[in-house]
């Protein structure tokens, strides 16, 4: 009997790039139940105008393209896109920031560079920056949560307000997010340590804001995704180390100044860019030290621009910055070939 030989690969599985956006969408559940509950029905509703902004945008994109409708739009891609901007986005901000900020994440970051696998900016958080340079406004009041009014907006409520922009008076439901609330302190002279003391900051569940909260939410999720091995261990390591230990250093040098290192861990989307946004295989580095140093350099980026920065959270600026610079650190992290010397 002779032997047949095939070429390689020879080492098979059964996934897919539909599983694996399935199983990144399942463990964003812990948190968008949390976000529900401490922020109201607001993010259901701007999620299934999200998803039905991705269906639109996806089938008039392969139309025009002249690409095959499946299995591209059941890849799920534009879901998990889609799905991350959501969560950027104020809960009660109106209907057409999160449906020009998904149609323009999914056009100008996915499709017009050829579609999933081709694009070298991350879509969710090109989308976002899109957002926060042309409605800085809407971007910037975040619906407070519950802990802190003591009331939960009723659906249909929520419904009018972001829709039709008809909100109950004399009831205040927005204001600053603790990233926000922390620079503007700074900025009026207020210490760091001072600035922690708030109520937006300490309020909530066991001491801890709803911010806080989320985060925590997305660590849980993002723990499921390492044991399910869905995405690699340097992207959350190297992110959250780098922004652990330049956090570490500046609090340490003056804490009047700089917040401790649990304030950047626990606000703004720390825990929703380390295990859901920066792990995007397309956009991201491919090798193993390429991640570890893509998403170290996301990590310090976002500490350098939550502190020195125009905006109160870098990470889509971070993000994008990086995305840039991958072709260059796949070109000098490429691992030795075995057999050869380096």
């Amino acid at each position: 009997m002779h032997n047949i030989f095939t070429s390689s690969p020879f080492a098979h599985n059964n996934s897919s790039v539909q599983k694996v956006m399935l199983q990144v969408q399942l463990a964003a559940l812990p948190a968008l139940v949390v976000h529900l509950l401490l922020f109201g029905y607001g993010i259901v509703i701007q999620w299934v105008l999200a998803v039905a902004t991705a269906l639109l945008v996806e089938y008039v994109m392969l139309k025009m393209r002249g690409r095959p409708l499946l299995p591209n739009m059941i890849d799920f891609s534009a879901l998990i896109t889609v799905t991350g901007l959501v969560f950027c986005i104020p809960p009660e901000s109106p209907w057409w920031v999160v449906v020009s900020g998904s149609a323009f994440a999914l056009v100008f970051g996915k499709h017009l560079y050829g579609g999933l696998g081709y694009n070298p900016f991350n879509p969710a958080m090109l989308g976002y920056a899109f957002l926060l340079l042309s409605f800085p406004a809407q971007m910037t009041q975040w619906t407070l949560p519950t802990e802190l009014t003591g009331l939960h907006r009723p659906f249909w409520e929520t419904f009018q307000v972001i829709f039709f922009g008809i909100t109950q008076e004399p009831y205040i439901y927005t204001g600053a997010t603790p990233l926000s609330l922390m620079r503007s302190g700074l900025h009026e002279g207020v210490s760091a340590v001072n600035v922690m003391m708030s109520p937006v900051l300490g309020s909530g569940w066991f001491g801890l804001n709803a911010w806080a909260w989320v985060n925590i939410a997305f660590f849980v999720g993002g723990l499921y995704l390492l044991l399910t091995r869905t995405i690699r261990w340097q992207y959350p390591v190297g992110f959250l180390g780098a922004l652990i230990i330049t956090a570490w250093f500046f609090h340490t040098l003056n804490p009047d100044v700089y917040a401790p290192v649990s304030f950047h861990l626990l606000a703004g989307g720390t825990m929703l860019a380390a295990f859901f946004i920066i792990t995007d295989p397309v956009s991201s580095s491919t090798t193993p030290y390429g991640r570890l140093l893509y998403a170290a350099g996301i990590g310090v980026l976002v500490y350098v621009i939550r502190n020195w920065g125009t905006f109160p959270d870098g990470i889509a600026f971070a993000i994008l910055l990086m995305n840039i610079a991958v072709p260059l650190i796949d070109r000098y992290t490429q691992p030795r070939v075995v057999g050869h010397s380096r």
